[in-house]
């Protein structure tokens, strides 16, 4: 794992994570748990853990996701009939995280607004039963294609695909109860993955930040009264976390950060300050999951409420 971190990355994640921790997993061989989501919109929680059990894959039920399971990390996974015919997903345990906290339901109107390739865009139309209206965008064109395989191939019904610029104002009068907001981001949670890590540069986290503070607007304005935004990254960079979320605070009056309450997994508030530059208090209330602390990606999540 040394030779995946750039020095400036190193330096970085030991200002953000502590120095033990960072040692720590450094030292780590293992890289995060393999783990699947049930889509219960093509079968049965209980027969997918037995149809996972009968082909040695050892399935256990991940705390945070009512449809989660850790499975053994065995070739084969993406063999199966199951996995073929849509009744489970293969997804970290941690990115079922921001859709289990926005708690979609099938009366809500909903918007993903970084859809591809689907992962969440599926898991959301699970929770709502393929109900209410669930609107799936997608700007770059590219990944597209695997959006709509994926909404097909998993059975969701209740979905629009759009193609508009996250980063730019949307000529929309529609208000939606439910917001994701996945944002880009420079993965620096991923420090597992080699080629996450040769993408990574601090010019990447500064253009990453500003988009995302562009993408967090246009959603704060598309967002109902009452309603809930959730904003999640998979990278540790204060600058696309912290730094955004204060910036919305700023510049929104009506926007709150709620607490999330999760069960069964380690996490850290958000942190406070950062190079010399305060944040808002209630971005403590956001949350941190430190990457291989749970045997997952490391991960970022607000819970924005209007």
């Amino acid at each position: 794992m040394k030779k995946q971190l750039p020095s400036a990355l190193k330096e970085r994640l030991g200002g953000i994570l502590g120095e033990e921790a960072l040692c720590r997993m450094e030292a780590q061989s293992n890289a995060e748990r393999r783990s699947v989501r049930v889509n219960t919109l093509k079968t049965d929680y209980e027969e997918a853990i037995g149809a996972l059990e009968e082909k040695g894959f050892h399935p256990q039920r991940i705390p945070w996701c009512a449809r989660g399971l850790w499975v053994e990390n065995k070739p084969g996974l993406d063999d199966t009939i199951e996995y073929v015919l849509g009744h489970y997903y293969i997804q970290d345990a941690a990115s079922m995280i921001p859709v289990t906290v926005l708690e979609p339901c099938e009366g809500d109107i909903t918007l993903d607004m970084t859809a591809a390739p689907g992962s969440k865009t599926t898991q959301i139309a699970d929770h709502m039963e393929n109900k209410g209206a669930l609107v799936a965008n997608e700007y770059n064109a590219s990944r597209l294609g695997p959006l709509k395989f994926n909404l097909n191939k998993y059975g969701v019904v209740n979905t629009i695909v759009t193609t508009m610029d996250a980063t730019e104002r949307w000529d929309c009068t529609m208000k939606f109860s439910k917001i994701l907001l996945d944002a880009p981001c420079s993965c620096e949670g991923q420090i597992h993955n080699p080629d996450a890590m040769k993408q990574w540069s601090m010019g990447k986290v500064g253009r990453c930040s500003h988009a995302q503070k562009r993408m967090i607007e246009n959603a704060a304005g598309l967002l109902a009264e009452g309603g809930t935004l959730i904003y999640s990254t998979c990278t540790l960079a204060p600058e696309e976390n912290e730094e955004v979320i204060d910036h919305i605070l700023e510049k929104d009056g009506g926007i709150r950060v709620e607490k999330i309450r999760l069960d069964g997994i380690s996490t850290h508030p958000g942190i406070a300050s950062w190079r010399g530059r305060e944040y808002s208090a209630e971005v403590k209330r956001t949350l941190r999951i430190n990457p291989l602390e749970n045997n997952t990606e490391g991960f970022y999540i607000a819970k924005l409420s209007k």
